[in-house]
C-alpha cells in the first residue's frame, strides 16, 4: 500500500495520508509503527523529551515527511484517538527501507525478539552494531546536546513580541488547528525550543472541528488540508508581530504584578516559496483581515494578500463560490479600466482643490482626477489652489478606478498622482503636512490606492489626534463659529487651521442659508457661541476625532468651558453617550439640571413632574424561586444601550383578546385624522403609527414639543421608536382594557459579550437565530420590577428531553459568545446547579476556542 507521509510522532511512528478525496476533500489517515524497533518519546508540558527524541524524530521527519510510503502492515493495532486506524509494520520511501536507515544511523533500536531471528533480523542486528561501533545518533558516547524545551507560551508575551517582532526565526509546524492557526517550535538563537500558537497575519480561515462529533465550518476542513498539506512538520521562517489584544491588567489577574501570558500571536509563517496566508486567500480558503495591514506595511505583504483575495473573489473559488461575481471590468487596478488606459503623463493645468486636479494630456485633452484615497482638510486644501502653493502638481499616473455617477456627483475617475523624478506619491507629502487624512475603507472595499498602507502608516500633521493630546491644552484662536458648537480654530503656532466641535453636548441647528431651516433655538446658540468666542484667545483641549475628519475636545476661554456654558444656558444638551468619558461630565450633567429648572431656552416647556422617576422599588428577593415555565415568544430584539428583548406569553386570554382588539383597532385608526392642538406627555397612552404603516397601542417614553416627536413602546411587541406627533392619536377608552401584552426581559444568568467584542454581532445573530418564530418554553428565574428573568428552552432541541438544565442561556456560553452575569444576576448563587453547568460550558468554550475564546481566555475576571 502507498501513502504520503504527512507527519511523524516519533522516531519510530509516523502518519500517513492517502490522497485527496472528490472535490479535494480531506484524506483519510493512518498511523504506521515500525515493527521490533523503538525509538524515544518526545515529551510535552507535563514530561521532557526522552534523551535523543527530538533529533530521532528529526531525522526521520526529514526523511519520510510530505513523500511517498509503501508499506506493508504485519499487525493491525486497535484504533487510536479520532478512531484513526494503526499498523505495525515496515515502509520504504524512494526504495530505502525506514526501519534499516534508523538503525544504520542510531536512532532506533531493536525489540528484543521472542521468535526465531529471521534474514532480516540478522542484517538488523547487524546494522544497530555498526551504528553502536561507530558512535552513531544516540549511541553518541558524548551524548546529547544540553537544550530547554519550552511548551507554554511565552510568560512575558507583550516582552517577548518586543524582542522578536519582525525578525525572522527558524521553526517547525508541530500542529495545524485550523488553516490559519499554527502551533510552532521556534529555534531560539540560543539553543532553546519554545513552542508558541500563531494565527497568520492577514487572514482567517473557517474553523476546523478540534474532536470527533464536531461540526466544521463550511470549508474548515479544507483550510485546514491546505495548510497541513504544505506545512505541517516543514521547516518555516516566522515572524512576530503583535498579540491579538492588548494582555490583562494587573487588577484583572488577582493582585499579580506581571501581565497575562497571551495565548496566541498574530504573525508571518514563511514557507520557502512564499507566504502561506497568500496561498490560502488566493484558494479561496479564508477571508482577508483588514484590520492586519497595518502591521504588514512595512513587510510587504498588504497588497499581495489583498490581490489574492481578489483573483479568488474573481474566480469566485472556496468561501466566494456563492457570491455575486466580482465587477472585475471596473475594479481592476492593472490593464485597462473602461477602456482607457490605467498609466498616463500629463501635466497639471488646474488644482480645483487638495484632492482634485485637471491633467493635460500629450493629445490635447483635459482629464479632471480625483485624489481618491485622501480626505482634505478644505480650509487648508482651498489654499492650495493657490498657483505658488501648487508646486507638487507637474505629473499624474496611475488611474486606479473610475467613480461611477452618484446624484449630483458626476463620474469621477480616482488616480494615485506622483511627480519629480523620483515618482513621489502626492497623498503621501499631503498626509505627511497634514493637510489630508486617508479614507477608510470597508473590509470588502477593495478600490484602493496601491499605496494604500504606505498612507494609512503616515499619517501625521492635522490627522495625528494623538499627538494634540499629548500637548494638553493648546493656545488659539476662534476664526470662525459655524454652529454653537461648531468652530474653526487657529493654531498661530503651527500656521494651522482645523474644526473643532465641542464634546458631551448637542447643540442644535442653525440655517446655513436662506432655504435652510434652523432648528429650534439654532440661531440663538449660534449667536451666543460668536458673542462670546469669535476671534478671541481661546484654549482648546483634544479628545478625539469624528467621521469626517474634524477634531472632538473642549473649548475654553478664561477657564470657562465653553460646552458647559452652552448647556448652562439652555443652547445645547448633554451628549449621553459621549459625554460619559470626558472628565467634565458631572458639569455638563449639573449645567443641564440648571437650565431645566431655570426653564431656560431649549427648556422653556420642560416638565419635571412628567419625567419624574417612580419611587424606588422595595428590595428585592435574591434567592431561587419555584420553578414557574411559561410558554411565550419572542416578539422583540433590543441592542442599544445593552441587550435586551421582549415576549409575549402564549396561551392566555390575553393573546387571544389582543388578536380581536387589532382587528378593531386598525378599523377604528385607519383614516383618523390628527387632534388639534395635541400633544401627547411621558407616561401616556396612545395609538401609533408604526413604520409598516399599521396602527398600535403605544406607551410614551419621552416627548418633546420642540421638535414635535416623541419615544414610544409599543406595548403590545416591546418595539421602540421615535414617532411625529402627526402620527400619534390619542388611545380611545374602549382600548385601554387590555393590559400590554409585551414583558421585558433578560437572559438569567449570562450576558451577551459586550458591544466593543468583534463577537457582539455573532453573538445577537445567533440569538436570533435561536429564537425568532419559535415557540419557546421559559422558566422565571428571578423578577426585576417588570423585568422578567428568563432561563429559554427551545422544546424541538433533543437535548432538552435528557438534561433539565439544557437551555439556550447554555448554548450561548457554550459558543462562547455568553458569559456568566456575576455582577448582574445577584440570585446566581441560590442556582448552584445551573451555575455548575454554566461553568462547565466555559470551560468547554475555552477547551474548543469558541467565539470570544479564539485567541485564549478573555474572561473578565470578576
Amino acid at each position: 500500500m502507498s501513502m504520503k507521509a504527512v507527519s511523524v510522532i516519533s522516531g519510530d511512528s509516523l502518519v500517513l495520508r492517502g490522497r485527496p478525496g472528490p472535490q479535494g476533500q480531506p484524506p483519510k489517515e493512518r498511523i504506521l509503527h515500525l515493527a521490533d524497533v523503538t525509538s524515544p518519546r518526545l515529551g510535552n508540558a507535563s514530561r521532557e523529551d526522552e534523551p535523543w527524541a527530538y533529533e530521532a524524530r528529526d531525522f526521520l521527519r526529514a526523511l519520510s515527511v510530505g513523500k511517498e510510503i509503501t508499506f506493508t502492515s504485519s499487525f493491525q493495532l486497535p484504533p487510536g484517538e479520532g478512531d484513526i486506524p494503526r499498523d505495525l509494520g515496515n515502509g520504504e520511501v524512494n526504495g530505502v527501507d525506514i526501519t534499516n536507515e534508523s538503525l544504520s544511523h542510531g536512532w532506533a533500536k531493536l525489540k528484543d525478539l521472542k521468535r526465531e531471528a529471521t534474514e532480516d533480523d540478522v542484517r538488523r542486528k547487524g546494522l544497530e552494531s555498526e551504528a553502536k561501533s561507530a558512535g552513531r545518533g544516540q549511541w553518541n558516547p558524548h551524548g546529547p546536546k544540553a537544550r530547554q524545551v519550552i511548551h507554554s507560551m511565552p510568560l512575558d508575551s507583550q516582552g517577548f513580541i518586543n524582542e522578536w517582532k519582525g525578525k525572522q526565526l527558524d521553526a517547525i509546524v508541530e500542529s495545524v488547528r485550523d488553516g490559519t492557526t499554527l502551533r510552532v517550535r521556534l529555534f531560539m538563537p540560543d539553543g532553546e525550543h519554545q513552542f508558541v500558537n500563531i494565527t497568520l497575519a492577514g487572514a482567517r480561515s473557517p474553523r476546523a472541528a478540534s474532536k470527533q462529533g464536531e461540526v466544521s465550518e463550511p470549508w474548515g476542513d479544507e483550510a485546514k488540508f491546505f495548510t497541513e498539506s504544505r506545512l505541517l512538520q516543514r521547516t518555516v521562517k516566522v515572524q512576530l508581530l503583535s498579540l491579538p489584544t492588548a494582555t490583562a491588567t494587573p487588577f484583572q489577574i488577582n493582585g499579580s504584578s506581571s501581565p497575562a501570558s497571551a495565548s496566541i500571536f498574530i504573525g508571518i509563517v514563511l514557507h520557502p516559496v512564499g507566504n502561506i496566508a497568500e496561498f490560502l486567500l488566493g484558494a479561496g480558503l479564508a477571508h482577508l483581515v483588514e484590520w492586519h495591514s497595518g502591521m504588514l506595511a512595512p513587510y510587504g505583504s498588504s497588497e499581495k494578500l489583498r490581490a489574492a483575495d481578489r483573483a479568488a473573489k474573481e474566480k469566485r473559488l472556496g468561501l466566494h463560490a456563492n457570491t455575486p461575481a466580482a465587477l472585475a471590468l471596473t475594479k481592476s487596478i492593472s490593464g485597462t479600466i473602461n477602456g482607457a488606459g490605467r498609466a498616463f503623463e500629463g501635466m497639471v493645468t488646474r488644482v480645483w482643490s487638495g484632492d482634485q486636479v485637471s491633467i493635460g494630456t500629450k493629445d490635447g485633452k483635459e482629464r479632471r482626477l480625483l485624489n481618491f484615497w485622501l480626505h482634505v482638510n478644505h480650509l487648508l486644501a482651498n489654499r492650495l489652489s493657490d498657483p505658488k502653493q501648487a508646486y507638487y502638481a507637474q505629473e499624474a499616473r496611475e488611474i486606479d478606478f473610475i467613480r461611477p455617477r452618484e446624484g449630483e456627483y458626476e463620474e469621477r475617475e480616482s488616480a494615485t498622482i506622483r511627480v519629480g523624478n523620483q515618482n513621489v506619491n502626492v497623498a503621501e507629502q499631503l498626509i505627511e503636512k497634514g493637510l489630508a487624512s486617508v479614507v477608510r475603507h470597508k473590509r470588502d472595499d477593495e478600490d484602493r490606492s496601491p499605496d494604500y498602507d504606505k498612507l494609512d502608516g503616515g499619517r501625521a500633521g492635522l490627522n495625528s489626534c494623538n499627538g494634540f493630546k499629548r500637548l494638553g491644552k493648546i493656545p488659539a484662536v476662534v476664526d470662525y463659529v459655524a454652529a454653537g458648537s461648531r468652530f474653526k480654530i487657529f493654531l498661530p503656532k503651527d500656521n494651522q487651521v482645523l474644526t473643532l466641535v465641542l464634546g458631551g453636548i448637542r447643540a442644535p441647528r442653525a440655517a446655513r442659508g436662506g432655504s435652510e431651516k434652523s432648528e429650534p433655538y439654532g440661531n440663538e446658540a449660534a449667536e451666543f457661541a460668536t458673542r462670546r468666542y469669535m476671534q478671541r484667545d481661546v484654549e482648546i483641549e483634544i479628545e478625539t476625532t469624528d467621521k469626517s475628519g474634524g477634531f472632538i475636545g473642549a473649548l475654553y476661554n478664561k477657564n470657562e468651558n465653553a460646552a458647559v456654558t452652552l448647556v448652562s444656558e439652555g443652547l445645547a444638551t448633554v451628549h449621553a453617550f459621549s459625554a460619559e468619558t470626558l472628565p467634565w461630565a458631572k458639569q455638563l450633567y449639573d449645567a443641564e439640571e440648571e437650565a431645566k429648572k431655570a426653564l431656560r431656552n431649549i427648556w422653556s416647556d420642560y416638565d419635571e413632574s412628567a419625567t419624574r422617576q417612580p419611587e424606588a422599588e422595595p428590595e428585592e428577593d435574591f434567592g431561587a424561586r419555584k420553578p414557574e415555565y411559561i410558554d411565550i415568544i419572542v416578539s422583540d430584539v433590543r441592542t442599544k444601550n445593552g441587550f435586551g428583548f421582549s415576549v409575549q406569553i402564549l396561551n392566555t386570554e390575553g393573546i387571544a383578546s389582543l388578536a380581536q382588539l387589532m382587528r378593531d383597532f386598525s378599523a377604528h385608526y385607519q383614516n383618523s385624522t390628527p387632534a388639534p392642538g395635541f400633544a401627547p406627555k411621558a407616561g401616556e397612552l396612545v395609538s401609533a403609527k408604526f413604520s409598516d404603516g399599521a396602527w398600535y397601542r403605544a406607551k410614551i417614553r419621552r416627548a418633546s414639543p420642540v421638535k414635535r416627536e416623541a419615544e414610544v413602546t409599543f406595548i403590545d411587541y416591546g418595539n421602540q421608536d421615535t414617532i411625529g406627533f402627526a402620527d400619534i392619536r390619542p388611545l380611545d377608552a374602549k382600548f385601554r382594557t387590555l393590559a400590554g401584552q409585551a414583558h421585558d426581559a433578560r437572559l438569567s444568568f449570562v450576558k451577551l459579550v459586550g458591544e466593543e467584542s468583534e463577537y457582539r454581532q455573532d453573538a445577537v445573530n445567533r440569538f436570533r437565530q435561536l429564537c425568532d418564530g419559535r415557540k419557546l418554553v421559559a422558566n422565571v428565574d428571578h423578577k426585576e420590577g417588570s423585568t422578567l428573568h428568563l432561563r429559554l428552552i427551545d422544546p424541538a432541541d433533543p437535548t432538552t428531553a435528557d438534561d433539565p438544565l439544557a437551555s439556550i442561556n447554555v448554548d450561548l456560553v457554550r459558543e462562547g459568545l455568553a458569559s456568566i452575569d456575576r455582577k448582574g444576576c445577584k440570585y446566581l448563587s441560590s442556582y448552584s446547579q445551573v451555575q455548575k453547568k454554566l461553568q462547565e460550558a466555559v470551560a468547554g468554550a475555552k477547551r474548543d476556542r469558541y467565539g470570544m475564546f479564539e485567541f485564549g481566555d478573555v474572561e473578565e475576571d470578576e
